[in-house]
Parts: C-alpha cells; structure tokens; sequence
C-alpha cells in the first residue's frame, strides 16, 4: 500500500502527496494526480480543490489542535 501524506498549511490549503481517491457529492470520481492541493478556506473558485484564493482574502485558520490534549471520558 503505498503511503498517503496531509500537509496542513498554516492559513492556506491541505496538501495531500500520494494516492488517493476523490469524489464529488453524487459519488463521481474527480480527477487526482500524485500530489493534491485543497481548499481549507471556503473561498476556492475550483472547489474542493486550492485556486490561492486563501491569500488573496486574508484567511485566518483556527489553532491546530495538540496532539494528546482531548478530554478522556
């Protein structure tokens, strides 16, 4: 199986590097490559994928969440 990474950019988009499937809301598949920029800020003209809008618009991302810090029930 061939590894899949996600890079959270601060402020900008999620870059996803390797293999993986995308599809639309009807269940169509999308077209993909090797490495796959998407949109995090909701702005996006080429949604879901990342067209720099972010930039342009002065998106704030909320903090990250720390690894280990979730309540335990």
């Amino acid at each position: 199986m061939a590894d899949v990474t996600i890079e959270v950019r601060p402020n900008g988009p999620y870059i996803i590097n390797g293999p993986i499937e995308l599809h639309d809301t009807n269940g169509n598949a999308l077209p993909t490559q090797a490495r796959v920029v998407l949109c995090r800020c909701g702005a996006s003209t080429k949604k879901p994928f990342c067209d720099g809008t972010h930039s342009k618009i002065g998106f704030q991302a909320a903090a990250q969440a720390v690894p280990g810090s979730a309540e335990k029930d």
